[in-house]
This record gives C-alpha cells, sequence and structure tokens, in this order.
C-alpha cells in the first residue's frame, strides 16, 4: 500500500519570530520560524500538479508524484510499471513514481498530498512578523544568512555563493512574491550544522537553479521549478505547475 504523504491537519498560526535570531549570529539555539505542516511528510522528493520531465539522465534520490495529472504528464523517465499498478520505477529515480491515473489507492493518497502541499504554500506565504524585509534588496550573493523569517516583495537573486548558517534545529523561511534565481555554478552552502530540511522557500513566481548549481532546502512554489544542466538540490520541491530538469540531481533529505 501506498505510503500516504502526512501532513499536519491544520495550516498552523502565524508566530512571531523569537528574539535574538538575525543575520551572521553565530547561534540561534534554537530559533526561527516554526515547523510547516508539509515537513512532517518527507514522502515526495518531487510532487507537481502539471508535470516533471527530465532530460536524461538526472538522478533522484526519493519519491515522485503528479496529481491530478496523469502519467503521462511524467516525461523522460521510462517509466516501468510495478505489478499492482499503485506505481511504477525508473532507473533515474532511486525510489517510486505515483501518478493520478494508477490504481487505487494512489490517486486518493495524491489528491490529500496536492491538498497538503497547497496548505504548506499558503501558510508560508501567510506567516506574519518577519525579522527581515527586503533584506540587500533581495540580492543573495556573497552573503551570509541566520535563521528567522525572510519577506521580499520581488525576486531574489544568488549571483554569488551564498552561506546559510545555524544551527540542526535552527530555522528558515524565505517568501517572496517575484522569483527564485539562483545563477549558474553557483551554490548554496549550510555551515554550523544548519540542515537542508529546516529550509523553506515559498516562491509565487518560479525557481530557476542555473548551469552547475547547487541549491538546499524545500521550495515550494507556486508558478514553476527550472533545473539547468548539472544542477543539483538537497531537498524537496513541491510545485503547483511544472518542473523540468536537465541532468539535475535532487536529493531528498532524510
Amino acid at each position: 500500500m501506498l505510503l500516504l504523504v502526512e501532513f499536519m491537519p491544520a495550516v498552523l498560526a502565524a508566530t512571531p519570530m523569537p528574539s535574538g535570531c538575525g543575520l551572521d549570529q553565530a547561534s540561534c539555539s534554537p530559533a526561527g520560524p516554526s515547523r510547516l505542516p508539509e515537513e512532517d511528510a518527507g514522502n515526495y522528493a518531487i510532487l507537481s500538479k502539471a508535470g516533471i520531465s527530465t532530460v536524461p539522465d538526472s538522478a533522484i534520490t526519493g519519491n515522485i508524484g503528479v496529481s491530478p495529472i496523469a502519467a503521462t504528464a511524467i516525461t523522460g523517465f521510462s517509466l516501468k510499471a510495478d505489478s499492482t499498478n499503485n506505481f511504477a520505477t525508473a532507473t533515474q529515480v532511486a525510489g517510486k513514481v505515483y501518478a493520478a491515473d494508477y490504481a487505487p489507492p494512489t490517486p486518493s493518497d495524491l489528491t490529500v498530498a496536492i491538498l497538503d502541499m497547497e496548505s504548506a504554500y499558503t501558510d508560508a506565504a501567510g506567516r506574519l512578523s518577519p525579522d527581515f524585509v527586503e533584506l540587500h534588496g533581495g540580492d543573495f550573493g556573497g552573503k551570509t544568512l541566520g535563521c528567522g523569517l525572510y519577506k521580499f516583495s520581488t525576486s531574489v537573486i544568488i549571483p554569488t555563493d551564498l552561506i546559510i548558517f545555524g544551527s540542526p534545529t535552527d530555522r528558515w523561511i524565505f517568501q517572496m512574491t517575484g522569483d527564485l534565481i539562483l545563477a549558474a555554478n553557483k551554490r548554496v552552502t549550510l555551515e554550523g550544522g544548519a540542515k537542508a530540511s529546516n529550509i523553506v522557500w515559498q516562491v509565487a513566481g518560479f525557481v530557476e537553479v542555473g548551469v552547475g548549481a547547487h541549491l538546499e532546502g524545500i521550495l515550494l512554489v507556486k508558478t514553476a521549478a527550472r533545473f539547468l544542466t548539472g544542477s543539483s538540490l538537497t531537498g524537496r520541491i513541491l510545485a503547483q505547475t511544472a518542473v523540468t530538469l536537465q541532468m539535475s540531481a535532487i536529493t531528498q533529505p532524510s
């Protein structure tokens, strides 16, 4: 039986940020925004409403799924259906592949997952009392960012390497009404014990990870997620539209 994606049942209330959490701080012990509903799921490396495509060979560690569309929207993977027809496998996926036209209970499980993904997006976008507003004008190039809630009314760009610094229990949410763009061959690096599973990028526009670039964190994407040739992510892609990969590596954190 397909393992359900288990989100918390209700959207969390907006929570003021704890004091003492901020940019370039050595430790937050722990601090930052409270958990999002989707972070208790952990079952999909990629979940999309509009399709997942790849230019072989990408490498995905974790399950992938699409809904309400059918498996025909998963392209470039050479899917092989399991005997139960609950899921499929693919050489590029170290996990299982799910689609809305597979045998029950997969369709209903995916419906729940998609609704909870949308709730998580709404939760992240609606968090109040940001620690930082329009920090650096949305240019993160060469910066070191401590835990907290970051709010932007435009796009966020990462033209040079970015460091996210904090303890293993510290948390980050980046809210943006525009796009998230990571330049080619640049990296987001975690230091101090910070974990990709504690970093959320809520993006109303699109996400673009450039050629050979590396990103960390959970992507809650309203528009599209584009990973260009040789790019990579340690995290998850939860997209309300299409996900396109070009020989990319997507690794769901444990």
